[in-house]
């Protein structure tokens, strides 16, 4: 064969290999074109990509969303909806499923799948049945107890190092410290052992840094679309995070396994953590271990995220923590809640708060603390729908996720006002309306099969951290007026300002945040506390 022979046959090979490709490109355009999306979203997977280097893709999730409708195009074969109706039905009908090319390369370990990246709908339902009475607090019967001992040592941890006075301040990290006690929470309730990082204050065995560089790496494999080669035969073992690295998810997966069989040498009758729940329902070796270090990263961030940002908003809008402190202040009188020296408030208390309740609701809405895409893959056949009073057909082979924040900012649900932090819409007097609204809100938690595990741990931390905080002291602006305001009211018998004033260091710039994976990795929230005397009436 000639030289001349060959190269033509390897160009009409080339052109055959590029023909086959443009077709494929344009078969898969075809398929979605009903769906509007950015320029670029229906050839190429690069606008994705590079939302998610920005580490902002829950925001442009939300400019997608409003300007292209209740479904729109992210990539060639994937579609978000903003539409509560749409995300219920893709949760709840059967033959959806989470979608692979995600789920995977959110999996910690090689080839192991815990029960958030198991996308096998069976195994994800068994595996819940053997985790959800732990979670659930039904055999942890000392969950809020763990909680309340915590959040005991979270305030004194800022009474005892972090008190600034009218001489001196003495800057703490709100977002670090936060951390600190929920990863201590979720140690204790869900290993028999916290972690030690209030009593000590610091990132102990450097779980923080070891999870945000886990978090970091991982969602940049994702964007480049190299996160498949940390499964692959052979070489995904050597290049997935493992218990001898140094760093990331590898190091902290070491002291978690560490602990993991320290507590399961032990008897699972002596105490009722979510480790003992656990094994009694069947987990053992490397699952329990999986689902230990799984229920580590993720019921730390997702709690402590929305922990900042509920009081992010109270510290910045002083009309709500003030109308927030009076109903705190109602309820101890009232013996509605406890007074400083009864102890701390219970969670059954905290949900009989109207206003507090609203508030969380209002910080759950306006800073979803998860903003994953969740996608799941359309049935083979497609699905119909109706989205807003149209039918609507999703072909098969495609997947769907949803934008948290579109959905929790829609005028539609919420009003005119949905993007402003109002926690009085949560007093609607409108049953229906509200109805909506509780539902929608619902969602952040997930939904039907899908729906959170620790959801309940989640409420109690937040609901009592944010009262024991509130009580405590007022919390305001350092560059307002109104600062300047509330320390006058801090004699007023009316008010029962526990201990603590705080305000931010930096107004202008109140933390920095990052998004990997559609969790948050936050730092920087630096405050100033105050020691109050306490006017008990």
């Amino acid at each position: 064969m000639t030289v001349t022979a060959l190269s033509g046959q390897v160009v009409t090979l080339l052109c055959g290999l590029l023909g086959l490709y443009v077709f494929r490109i344009i078969t898969t355009y075809v398929k979605l074109m009903q769906f509007r999306g950015p320029p670029g979203t229906g050839i190429s997977n690069w606008p994705h990509s590079m939302a998610m280097l920005r580490s902002n893709c829950h925001e442009w999730y939300a400019e997608v969303s409003k300007k292209h409708g209740p479904i729109a195009r992210v990539a060639p074969q994937v579609l978000i909806t903003s539409s509560p109706e749409v995300w219920m039905h893709v949760n709840n009908k059967p033959g959806y499923k989470r979608s692979d090319w995600y789920y995977q390369a959110a999996r910690i370990e090689y080839r192991r799948d815990n029960v958030f990246s198991q996308t096998d709908n069976a195994k994800h339902a068994e595996r819940r049945k053997q985790m959800a009475p732990g979670y659930s607090g039904r055999e942890n019967t000392q969950l809020e107890g763990s909680i309340d001992e915590r959040l005991q040592d979270f305030l004194d941890l800022i009474r005892s190092k972090y008190i600034s006075s009218d001489r001196r301040v003495v800057p703490m990290d709100l977002a670090k410290k936060v951390q600190y006690f929920t990863l201590d929470v979720i140690s204790s309730v869900g290993l028999g052992k916290a972690f030690g990082m209030l009593h000590s204050d610091r990132d102990v065995d450097d779980y923080l840094q070891s999870s945000e560089q886990g978090l970091a790496i991982g969602n940049t494999a994702l964007a480049i679309g190299f996160s498949w080669i940390t499964q692959m035969p052979f070489i995904g073992r050597f290049i997935a995070p493992s218990p001898k690295d140094n760093s990331g998810f590898g190091k902290m997966m070491a002291t978690c396994f560490r602990l993991v069989e320290e507590r399961a040498a032990g008897s699972t009758n002596e105490k009722s953590d979510m480790l003992a729940s656990f094994m009694r329902h069947g987990l053992a070796g490397d699952e329990l271990r999986t689902e230990a270090l799984e229920q580590i990263i993720a019921g730390s961030d997702t709690t402590a995220s929305a922990i900042r940002g509920t009081l992010l908003y109270l510290i910045t809008n002083p009309r709500v923590y003030l109308k927030l402190q009076r109903e705190i202040d109602d309820a101890a009188r009232s013996g509605r809640a406890p007074s400083k020296d009864e102890g701390l408030i219970t969670a059954a208390q905290a949900r009989n708060l109207p206003y507090l309740q609203a508030v969380i609701r209002e910080a759950l809405r306006v800073c979803p603390p998860v903003t994953n895409i969740f996608p799941r893959d359309i049935p083979p056949g497609g699905d119909t729908l109706i989205v807003d009073g149209e039918s609507v057909f999703l072909p098969g082979g495609a997947c769907i996720g949803y934008s948290a924040c579109a959905m929790h900012q829609s005028e539609k649900i919420y009003g005119k006002d949905a993007e402003a932090f109002r926690p009085e819409r949560w007093l609607e007097p409108d049953p229906a309306k509200l109805a909506v609204m509780v539902r929608t809100n619902d969602l952040i938690f997930g939904h039907g099969k899908f729906q959170c595990l620790g959801k309940t741990v989640a409420q109690i931390e937040i609901g009592k951290t944010i009262f024991e905080v509130s009580r405590n002291g007022s919390i305001c602006l350092l560059s307002s007026s109104f600062f300047f305001m509330t320390r006058q009211l801090t004699t007023d018998r009316t008010q029962l300002l526990r201990n603590f004033e705080l305000a931010l260091i930096s107004p202008t710039r109140p933390w920095d945040a990052r998004n990997y994976l559609g969790l948050f990795a936050i730092s920087n929230m630096r405050v100033q506390v105050m020691e109050r005397v306490s006017c008990s009436p």
